[in-house]
């Protein structure tokens, strides 16, 4: 890749892409979603993609550089009654690929987030993290973010 980071093109996601991010979902080692490049997965990868795209509170983003796509983030706005209805992103699966961590790629994929955020007037930004996922949590403590509400999850299935 010849291009620099100033190069970073972020975009929503196309049913296109969906090879590449399911690569990347598949080469998380930490994240235990058992995401596969498997043929036989593909039509669940691909159901997905189009619920989200068909959401108006969802978008699946992917950044690209020199037309590869390099990592991918999905966020979801969510209205509350509680704060007298104020609204909140959530900033879910960001992941970069392996090869192009460590070089500023997170920090501009977040980055769209936050600007995103304010242009729709959310008052909150949240996020989860995979507790083994310690660097990423350095990572987002430097980005401004806090630690202020334990999360809890459920597998159902």
């Amino acid at each position: 890749m010849s291009a620099g980071i100033h190069d970073l093109v972020i975009r929503l996601a196309e049913e296109s892409d969906l090879a590449a991010l399911i690569a990347i979902f598949a080469a998380d080692e930490i994240g235990g979603h058992g995401d596969t490049t498997d043929d036989a997965a593909y039509p669940d990868y691909l159901a997905a993609f189009r619920a989200i795209r068909a959401s108006a509170n969802e978008a699946l983003y992917v950044a690209c550089l020199d037309g590869e796509i390099i990592g991918t983030f999905q966020t979801a706005i969510l209205t509350k009654l509680v704060g007298r209805g104020a609204s909140s992103l959530k900033i879910q699966a960001v992941q970069t690929r392996l090869d192009m961590r460590g070089r500023g790629i997170g920090a501009i994929m977040i980055k769209h987030c936050i600007d995103e955020a304010r242009k729709r007037g959310v008052k909150t930004i949240e996020l989860g993290s995979n507790m083994a996922r310690q660097d990423a949590h350095r990572f987002y403590d430097r980005l401004g973010f806090e630690k202020r509400h334990y999360g809890f999850s459920m597998k159902l299935k």
